[in-house]
């Protein structure tokens, strides 16, 4: 421009009486002709790409361009001269009328209704998303507003079409992680609650798994871990360490040796310098023991009854991955129905926070969540709504998982035996005395014949002492006897004239279950028979 606007005056035309038609004065560059200027404005506004409106402080339209006209369809003199909320939808008009007041008392160069959906009107009646940038031009007149008007239908279309294929690339990825994650069996007499928030960026996806794992004997083993990062490549990598985890676990396992053999898993994934951090706990809730193991994972919690939640105290090693590094477990009392809270670092690690303070935190909505609720599904519901009161703002994947141990045993009974034959005689009377004094007669001939059978076993192939232990709960007897043999019985097919080879057939076919488990001393061989409601 040769010259600054110094003034917009609007007067009627005499050739047609329309109100508004703008005559811009400005002064010249020293040496410019004094027309030149009002040109070059008028040339510059209609060489703008975008449609200009230019309203005086009472909203009155003073100026237009030819993109105006082509974009809103009415003719530049049906325009001059009315009020700028003729371009507005009618829904809008009175909040429009309010902003633009506010506006001209603190005007600067801005987007109009930043974060908002803004639509312009046609003079058909049809809307269409628009784009509005204000600029205050100062006149010897009076304040005038310069609105850049953009048309950004396709561009709004196209994000559709883009905030739609999102959503379907995302259902499709949590659809597949979930896949992955399974569902955990119901474990019986075990009450857990659990919830799973995936991430609020990228795909959601991320590496978070838990499992259930029942281990027979009234034990259950509880896994929960987390590969680091987000995306397809962590939850693809989750779902094989979750199956190889729970393939593990079913063999009885101790913690410490399925981290080594989750650590060599790790090692071999096809991936660079991938971290997984994992915890996985053995409740035995009839002798009152947790025993856990943690690469690298955030504590357990244990909440008990009438003594708040606490720590479950255990050694943490480095993560999954980092190399060969010796993974340590320990074997904690916990009181029988006792919750136990396991979760992942999405649920308390923030990029402002505290860890410390987070953890803390968590154990003080803990406490109060299990002092006011009467089930675990209300106790994760007010856990979560106190430690993540945005949970649509969360950027990480959230797992937290309660489980409350069965209440103790009705009864359990213990001898310790020689590896000898006539201990056989003995353990049998043992059981039968039992099961009378807990009225389970209905049980004696298959139990006495099955603690025979394992007993038998014991005393042949195993080492001395044979330790015997018999426990009933309101529905099952568990009988387990454990030697010092780490050598486990094997199911063989016998001929026609063997004297041994048929008793752990007989077990397999009258037990409700039965298994083997390792220990740092030998083995127990355990199996269960169900019991008749009283």
């Amino acid at each position: 421009m040769n010259g600054i606007i110094t003034a917009v005056s609007s007067e009627s035309d005499p050739d047609t009486g329309t109100a508004g038609a703008c005559r811009c004065r400005t002064s010249p560059r020293p040496g410019a002709p004094a027309g030149s200027a009002e040109e070059r404005f008028r040339g510059l506004l209609e060489a703008a790409p975008d449609a200009m409106v230019i309203v005086d402080d009472g909203g009155t339209i003073r100026l237009v361009n030819a993109q105006t006209e082509a974009l809103f369809g009415y003719r530049r003199e049906e325009l001059l001269g009315h009020p700028v909320e003729i371009l507005v939808p009618g829904r809008f008009r009175d909040h429009h009328s309010a902003h633009r007041d506010g506006y001209t008392h603190n005007g600067q160069v801005r987007p109009m209704g930043a974060g908002l959906e803004l639509h312009g009107l046609r003079k058909d009646g049809t809307e269409f998303p628009v784009e509005i940038s204000l600029s205050p031009l100062e006149t010897t007149d009076g304040l005038l507003v310069s609105a850049a008007v953009r048309d950004v239908s396709e561009r709004k279309a196209a994000e559709e079409r883009f905030q739609a294929l999102y959503e379907q690339q995302r259902h499709v990825a949590l659809t597949l992680q979930r896949s992955l994650m399974g569902t955990p069996p119901a474990v019986p007499g075990l009450e857990t609650a659990s919830r799973y928030l995936p991430a609020t960026q990228g795909a959601g996806v991320g590496g978070d798994w838990f499992d259930l794992v029942p281990l027979g004997a009234g034990r259950v083993g509880i896994l929960i871990g987390d590969v680091m990062g987000r995306g397809l490549e962590a939850a693809a990598i989750m779902g094989q360490l979750r199956s190889a985890a729970h393939a593990l676990a079913k063999t009885g396992m101790r913690p410490r040796e399925l981290m080594h053999a989750l650590d060599s898993i790790v090692a071999e994934l096809d991936g660079p310098d991938q971290l997984v951090t994992c915890c996985y706990l053995v409740v035995a809730p009839d002798a009152g023991e947790v025993t856990v193991c943690s690469a690298g994972h955030l504590p357990a919690l244990v909440a008990e009854p009438g003594d708040g939640v606490r720590s479950l105290e255990a050694p943490v090693s480095v993560p999954l991955g980092v190399g060969e590094h010796p993974h340590q477990e320990a074997t904690v009392a916990i009181a029988p129905g006792s919750s136990l809270v396991l979760f992942t670092d999405g649920l308390i690690e923030t990029p402002a926070g505290d860890i410390e303070e987070q953890l803390d935190a968590l154990i003080d909505a803990l406490d109060l969540a299990f002092a006011s609720a009467h089930d675990l599904e209300t106790v994760v519901d007010d856990v979560l709504e106190s430690v993540l009161p945005a949970t649509e703002h969360h950027h990480d994947d959230v797992t937290l998982l309660l489980a409350q141990l069965p209440a103790a045993p009705l009864a359990t009974a213990t001898t310790v035996l020689p590896a000898a034959p006539a201990s056989v005689s003995r353990a049998r009377a043992f059981l039968a005395e039992s099961l009378v004094a807990w009225d389970c007669a209905q049980v004696a001939d298959d139990a006495g014949l099955l603690v025979s059978e394992v007993v038998t076993n014991a005393v042949r192939h195993g080492q001395g002492p044979v330790r015997l232990q018999v426990r009933r709960n309101s529905t099952e007897l568990t009988v387990e006897v454990s030697d010092h043999s780490h050598l486990p019985p094997r199911i063989r097919p016998a001929g026609a004239d063997d004297e041994s080879g048929r008793g752990l057939i007989l077990v397999e076919s009258l037990a409700g279950g039965w298994g083997v488990r390792p220990a740092d001393d030998g083995k127990t061989t355990w199996f269960t028979l169900r019991l008749a409601p009283a």
